[in-house]
């Protein structure tokens, strides 16, 4: 992936209001150690990077788990996160960061933040770096295509030599280098989205939500279609630096009671789509 030379780093912190989760943007952060609002111990004996706050680590834009929405970050990873920090008793605070960074946990390691959330697929691989969450969001993989383009599948698109894009350091990125292709690598999604709206390939694979939430502007409704969709069988999961076991099990236990309580059920139908257990599976196209 390339390294986003240039990019402003933006920092935004989350508050939670009485209609739902609201996320601001603040100028910076304090110099002091303790953030300027006491302990770095939160509850649970949680300790964070910075008091008063959990910082979660993104990459800007992935709709619809992180992206900017009139000036505020919100998502579906963001909500969740939310949760957890709530039961910490701390505000959420998001750090933009370069997508490369989960996998080799480097911003968890030099404590920019305390966790990252960025519809992250958990691998073996991965895990060697990170400590991951349990799965929070079962994801597939779509290729999507402009409409009229002849292209019905991965297949056909392989044996037609079309140009494919993905996401950088991704594990869609990985899947089609698997399947023999060279794909052209984007920073964003919104880039890899670009890429095929600009002609600049002719197909892309990228995790079907994705695809999903791009479908819902009608603009791109009458101009692309899911040509194909791939079950990878991939989970995604919330990382923290190995060893942090006490926030892990604070993001596991505010995952295991949204699911019981129905909070879950009902972030999915504002963010993803229709609850089902097969939302996220090829027969939701």
């Amino acid at each position: 992936m390339n390294t986003l030379l240039g990019r402003r780093t933006r920092v935004l912190a989350a508050t939670t209001a009485t209609a739902g989760l609201l996320l601001v943007a603040v100028s910076g952060c304090t110099s002091s150690d303790d953030g300027g609002s006491g302990s770095k111990t939160a509850a649970g004996g949680v300790e964070l990077v910075k008091a008063g706050q959990l910082t979660t680590c993104t990459h800007l834009p992935y709709p619809p788990f992180q992206s900017e929405i009139d000036g505020k970050v919100q998502g579906f990873d963001v909500a969740l996160i939310d949760l957890a920090a709530k039961n910490l008793g701390v505000k959420q605070e998001i750090l933009d960061t370069p997508f490369e960074n989960f996998k080799t946990g480097a911003f968890l390691n030099s404590g920019e933040c305390d966790l990252a959330a960025a519809g992250m697929t958990i691998t073996d691989e991965r895990k060697k770096n990170v400590d991951f969450s349990a799965p929070y969001f079962d994801a597939t993989q779509a290729l999507l295509v402009a409409k009229g383009s002849g292209i019905t599948s991965l297949a056909d698109a392989k044996s037609k030599k079309s140009k494919l894009g993905a996401q950088a350091q991704t594990t869609g990125e990985d899947y089609a280098k698997g399947q023999g292709f060279d794909p052209v690598s984007f920073e964003s999604s919104d880039a890899v989205l670009n890429g095929l709206r600009s002609g600049q390939v002719k197909a892309v694979i990228i995790d079907y939500p994705v695809v999903q939430g791009w479908l819902k502007t009608k603009a791109n409704a009458d101009a692309f279609e899911v040509a194909d969709n791939i079950n990878t069988g991939e989970q995604y999961g919330f990382t923290v630096k190995k060893g942090n076991t006490k926030l892990l099990a604070a993001i596991d236990k505010a995952l295991a009671d949204a699911r019981a309580d129905g909070t879950y059920k009902t972030l999915y139908e504002k963010w993803i789509g229709p609850y089902d257990e097969t939302a996220a599976s090829p027969s939701a196209s």
